[in-house]
């Protein structure tokens, strides 16, 4: 099953449910947040699919007009943006770790990079066996809920960016429960969205460069991820394709395990506050920037894997110049 978030034509927020591919989303009896009803689920012990299942059904509704109308939603989110932590881990795919090598080519060829020699800790002791604890990952804070745009929305590109660039990632959903239990939602497809030209400038910007708005969705994929996701990614521009690329992910394709991710990511018991939530990115096998890609204002990216549903589409949308920020003595 699959969820998604929209608004109807009257304004209102509701839930959708995909039960096979291709179908329509059924709109969820009396439910207006994925939020509540995975809460709902957690405190009577019951699967969310089972939840769903329960509530029933309203009827349909028409996915492509959600779509047309820009009426889609993120499928998680929390009502106040400050709650929603935004996170990002990377050098969990073979792709993004030789990417990013090569941004950093200056380093002495004799030696190993600091990109490769954190890459090869996840391949020595990312997967731990059962009940045993990995080499933690790399990690970097992305941004609270309102750093977020849903689908069919755009990205915004600052004036002071060098670059803005996809990053298509597989996205973990998360709840804290009502006793600081994490509680996972499911998987959806992302854009992390980043500035390559200032992470390449030296890594120690990486940080700077995590600082952009991001999208994932539109639907969120409930169960365990699939041991290897295949899908594309895209960027047009004009109507026409300028780059694609293969987009692969999964365990299959990692050298951490999703339980280990998550554990390094939720060890901060400051993590574990009830009611928030968490949208954690898994990190990227594929980039356009490697291929040479510039991205320009008006490009659209666009990231499919049939486990997911419809495609995450986002349009490039150049900012206006911004001014000098001051700070005023008080």
């Amino acid at each position: 099953m699959r969820l998604i978030q929209f608004k109807t034509a009257e304004g209102y927020r509701r839930v959708g449910a995909i039960l096979e591919n291709g179908a329509q989303p059924l709109v969820v009896r009396n439910a207006a947040s994925v939020r509540e009803l995975a809460l709902e689920a957690a405190r009577t012990s019951a699967s969310l699919e089972h939840l769903v299942l329960a509530r029933g059904f309203d009827g349909e509704v028409d996915y492509d007009a959600l779509i047309a109308d820009k009426r889609l939603l993120l499928p998680l989110h929390h009502a106040e943006p400050s709650r929603c932590l935004i996170s990002v881990t990377g050098l969990t795919h073979l792709g993004s770790a030789e990417s990013r090598d090569a941004m950093h080519a200056k380093l002495a060829a004799a030696d190993l990079s600091d990109t490769m020699r954190m890459f090869k800790l996840g391949l020595d002791g990312g997967k731990p066996s059962p009940g045993t604890i990995g080499v933690q990952p790399e990690w970097a804070y992305k941004g609270d809920g309102s750093w977020a745009v849903p689908p069919e929305h755009a990205l915004g590109l600052p004036s002071w960016a060098e670059d803005g660039g996809d990053e298509a990632e597989i996205v973990g959903l998360y709840i804290i429960g009502d006793h600081g239990e994490v509680l996972r939602v499911g998987f959806s497809l992302g854009n992390e969205y980043s500035d390559h030209v200032m992470e390449q400038r030296n890594y120690l910007y990486l940080a700077h460069s995590k600082l952009r708005q991001c999208s994932y969705g539109p639907e969120v994929l409930l169960g365990p991820l699939p041991n290897e996701v295949n899908g594309n990614v895209r960027v047009k521009r004009s109507g026409s394709t300028i780059w694609s690329g293969r987009f692969i992910s999964g365990e299959e394709n990692m050298c951490h395990s999703i339980a280990n991710l998550e554990h390094h990511h939720f060890k901060y018991h400051q993590f574990r506050r009830p009611g928030d939530v968490h949208v954690h990115f898994f990190g990227a096998s594929v980039l356009s920037f490697a291929s040479g890609v510039i991205p320009e204002s008006g490009d659209i990216f666009e990231v499919e894997a049939e486990a997911f549903g419809r495609p995450l589409r986002n349009r490039l949308v150049a900012y206006e110049k911004s001014e000098l920020v001051s700070v005023k003595v008080l």
